[in-house]
């Protein structure tokens, strides 16, 4: 593992990542989904793409990577990265993402893109949801913001302040012109029993990538643990 500092905005942030197969000429990188670490990525793939340089990232205010100085957007990620990646001279062969991942992989705009469970599509809320955030917001109008925290989601909880004003800027952005615009070599997997991000959002990102593919597993949101060896032979490399 390694800790790179870097600058942007006129502020530090401190990225940790790891390389594996360092001889290797061509690159493959992995993105994590939001709540999680690049060891999850790790654990699965390590043992695959092995004519690939491997490069491990935690996403800022996740795993080793350390607290944000300010709220980030899905851009300010993007951008950060791609500092990061020019800083150590590793191009974009192959980006991997899952859910908030493939958000910041499809930014990236790399040569061959695999989505796995991607966040981005956002789903229509239901009436009980749109009456929480009406509740909340006429609790916070009124000074008594305590209410507010109980019908923060669990990706949402236990953040510190800039986290969660990043975690309420990303939640709800609109990737579908990002997605009509992606002219990478798209792999799309996804879990059938996905509730985080439903197997429709798969569909409707399959639709909007030209000429990409979607395979479809057995499994929820993390369905692609314990199959790298599928995702591994489904993909062009």
């Amino acid at each position: 593992m390694a800790i790179r500092t870097l600058s942007y905005k006129n502020s530090e942030f401190r990225i940790s990542y790891e390389i594996l197969n360092p001889t290797k000429k061509r690159n493959i990188i992995f993105l994590h989904g939001w709540g999680s670490s690049k060891y999850l990525m790790k654990q699965e793939f390590q043992n695959r793409f092995l004519d690939f340089r491997h490069i491990y990232i935690d996403l800022i205010g996740f795993g080793d990577s350390y607290d944000t100085p300010f709220p980030l957007n899905s851009e300010d990620y993007k951008n950060i990265l791609e500092i990061l990646l020019s800083t150590l001279q590793i191009s974009k062969d192959i980006v991997v993402g899952h859910s908030f991942g493939g958000k910041i992989a499809t930014l990236l705009k790399p040569h061959q893109l695999i989505l796995l469970s991607s966040a981005g599509i956002v789903p229509k809320k239901s009436l009980k949801v749109k009456s929480k955030i009406l509740f909340s917001k006429l609790m916070k109008v009124l000074g008594i913001s305590s209410f507010g925290k109980l019908f923060v989601s669990k990706d949402g909880k236990n953040l510190s302040k800039n986290m969660y004003e990043t975690f309420k800027n990303v939640i709800d952005e609109d990737f579908v012109h990002v997605f009509q615009n992606c002219r990478a070599e798209t792999t799309i997997f996804w879990g059938k029993e996905d509730l985080a991000t439903p197997l429709a959002s798969g569909k409707e990102i399959h639709k909007l990538i030209k000429n990409s593919k979607l395979f479809i597993q057995n499994g929820d949101h993390f369905f692609f643990l314990g199959q790298g060896s599928f995702i591994e032979k489904n993909i062009k490399a």
